[in-house]
């Protein structure tokens, strides 16, 4: 069998029975919805009409969340329900920016994510799902779509119908009959402040996590109430927020010191050919471990439920790059303790087959979160090709810029600090200029131009002009380019590492601020 679902827009007419039905049934709390009706209106009065639309779960036959889950909490069944497994979820949110129609979200009581079933302990006794069974104008139709005497799949051969978002390649199976394109697209119908019926407290559902004040989603700077044809968004579910907060930002910026120190330090000593000290090699494998082990404190204080984190290298999902970020992490760690112990004893043959294989897993920690971004299909501006580049920029100007600190504290010779500044100076060009290509360059959808056009001009723009571009890029690289005194070059590095902070934090939080439905 193929479960899905076909809305007719029809004959809905915005009473709310599947959404009370709905949490009735599963027992959904406060706050939070698996399934919801959104209203859309047009036109001017007295020549207007409302729109009604029910948004919930696509229960795709390629589900993006089901790839990204690390430990096998959601699951795509053998009848094509997208079920997920409350006991397995560990809390980590990337389903939610996997999903391109927001169907995920937090439960406010355990702590996992959840999403509609399909009412799969309904269907498995022969029951329709809660929001079929309720509806009063049968607009709801559910069923399998590969049995061809089935009332779905007649509706979906014989009727004009369409999905949501069909470009992402996910294959949704919930079909609108009238759908409206306002309605369908978040973009043409921007969220509003607050709706009647709808608005909420701090301390109720998504909110009652761990409070970490996330923003909501931001109206583009030049709406006001209307957006293309005279749409307005009268009625929907709170915004969810930033479904990721500052410590997704701080574990790329922990990272990124990690792996980038341990290249930088590396390639000084088996390409550059340098002598370094002593205590210069041992201050650079110190910081490389310590904040090693800060990226996996952020990631874990991420979850919101840490308790289940060892799930991810107990019962891992392979596919996931959550997965294959972990075990690249574990990896680099086993080579940084190794390459200490071999160092320790004096082995050279095994410290330098350490050093080798730790800058193998530096780079590739440094940048497999591009690929675990790459596979949030629900935020477009992380879709971008040149998100590999980014990644791998700010580990070397991060870890330049604390080799150059380092250095600067150890009393290294001149020729070890001048090589520091000459790639410092061509790293931060070079960042300057992609870091602009991200923002002014062609995007493929309007979505990943909303988010450039927050970082540019919106409400992340302080942020990002003052604390990445101009603070954190453009006046270390003067520096660089132009002074050789140890504490300019100090204050440099110093601001090199918070720009890299600063980039990192405004490219994870503008994506979020883009209404999904």
């Amino acid at each position: 069998m193929n479960y899905g679902f076909v809305i007719d827009a029809r004959k809905c007419i915005g009473c709310h029975a599947c959404t009370v039905a709905c949490k009735s049934e599963n027992e959904v709390p406060l706050g939070v919805n698996r399934t919801w009706v959104k209203y859309v209106e047009k036109g001017t009065f007295p020549d207007t009409r409302r729109y009604f639309t029910v948004l919930r779960c696509n229960h795709c036959a390629e589900p993006p969340c089901v790839a990204i889950c690390p430990v096998e909490a959601l699951q795509k069944r053998p009848d094509g329900i997208v079920d997920f497994d409350s006991r397995r979820c560990i809390g980590c949110k990337a389903c939610a920016q996997a999903c391109p129609y927001n169907a995920l979200y937090i439960d406010p009581d355990t702590h996992t994510s959840a999403k509609c079933n399909y009412c799969a302990h309904r269907k498995e006794v022969g029951l329709q799902p809660a929001c079929v069974a309720v509806c009063p104008q049968q607009a709801i139709v559910s069923g399998d779509l590969d049995d061809p005497s089935s009332k779905i799949a007649t509706l979906v051969a014989c009727e004009r119908t369409v999905v949501r978002k069909p470009e992402k390649g996910t294959s949704p199976k919930l079909f609108y009959i009238n759908g409206d394109g306002a309605s369908l697209d978040p973009m043409e119908a921007p969220l509003q402040e607050e709706y009647h019926w709808s608005a909420q407290s701090r301390g109720v559902g998504h909110f009652a996590g761990k409070g970490k004040g996330a923003p909501g989603i931001e109206k583009p700077a030049h709406a006001s109430n209307t957006a293309g044809p005279k749409a307005r968004r009268v009625y929907d579910i709170p915004s969810k927020g930033a479904v990721w907060g500052w410590e997704v930002p701080a574990y790329v910026t922990a990272k990124a010191v990690s792996s980038g120190v341990f290249l930088v330090f590396a390639a000084l000593l088996a390409v550059f050919r340098m002598e370094l000290a002593p205590t210069l090699q041992w201050a650079a494998w110190s910081v490389s471990l310590l904040f090693l082990a800060l990226t996996g404190g952020f990631l874990i204080k991420d979850l919101d439920r840490p308790d289940r984190f060892s799930s991810v290298m107990l019962r891992p999902q392979f596919g996931s790059w959550l997965v294959k970020g972990g075990l690249t992490i574990t990896g680099y760690g086993a080579f940084l303790a190794l390459w200490g112990a071999s160092r320790l004893l004096q082995i050279p043959a095994l410290e330098t087959a350490a050093l080798w294989g730790g800058a193998l897993f530096a780079l590739v920690t440094a940048i497999y979160t591009a690929f675990l971004f790459g596979a949030a299909k629900g935020r477009d501006f992380w879709q971008s090709p040149m998100l590999l580049l980014h990644m791998l920029l700010n580990s070397l100007l991060a870890g330049g810029s604390a080799m150059l600190m380092l250095g600067l504290g150890t009393g290294s010779p001149s020729e070890l600090l001048g090589l520091l500044r000459q790639l410092l100076t061509a790293g931060f060009g070079l960042h300057i200029v992609i870091m602009l290509l991200e923002l002014y360059g062609q995007h493929p959808s309007a979505g990943a131009e909303r988010a450039a056009e927050i970082i540019r001009e919106g409400s992340l723009k302080n942020q990002f002009w003052a604390g990445s571009f101009l603070g954190g890029n453009l006046l270390p690289l003067l520096v660089t380019l132009f002074s050789s005194d140890p504490l300019m070059l100090a204050a440099a590095a110093l601001l090199g590492l918070c720009g890299v902070f600063y980039t990192e934090k405004v490219w994870v939080q503008a994506p979020q601020r883009i209404p999904l439905s």
